[in-house]
């Protein structure tokens, strides 16, 4: 199954239990890498349009944790945590993720970057424990799009 929106991420689900995001940026990965770690760049491009970040916190090591608060334009709020498993610096970041809405739902992501000429394809391989825990992560699918691009505003902004 593929779902595509109007723009250039692609969102496929390579098994009962991952969703894996693909999309190429027009800046080189050292600069993706940096808007997807480093707190400011992270507040442009994390909510999609949908809110405000309001949390981010970020300690970029194995065992390090994270955590992002979004205040949604409906008045709720959405928060994320986790821990950070390998940390290759502008190659790949593996952690764990966590919905603090439905604390018993980790999984763990894996963010692939690779360069040619300049550009950057990301891939985000998502693993959850159930096909249930997947199919409510792609609920959340309709801000993907506005998050990629506004990813890649943030890393071109970065030079």
């Amino acid at each position: 199954m593929t779902l595509t929106g109007s723009r250039a991420a692609v969102v496929t689900l390579p098994a009962d239990t991952q969703i894996m995001i693909t999309r190429e940026f027009g800046a080189p990965r050292h600069l993706v890498f940096l808007a997807w770690t480093t707190p400011e760049l992270i507040r442009r491009w994390w909510s999609g349009g949908t809110g405000q970040v309001t949390t981010v916190e970020v300690d970029l090591r194995p065992g390090g944790r994270w955590r992002y608060v979004l205040a949604a334009e409906d008045g709720t709020e959405a928060a994320f945590h986790g821990e950070y498993l390998e940390v290759i610096p502008d190659e790949r970041i593996v952690s764990t993720e966590v919905y603090e809405g439905v604390p018993d739902a980790e999984a763990v992501t894996t963010l692939t970057l690779t360069e040619t000429g300049g550009r950057t394809a990301l891939t985000l391989l998502t693993q959850h424990t159930s096909r249930e825990n997947r199919d409510r992560h792609l609920e959340y699918g309709d801000s993907l799009q506005e998050a990629m691009d506004l990813l890649e505003q943030a890393a071109l902004a970065a030079r």
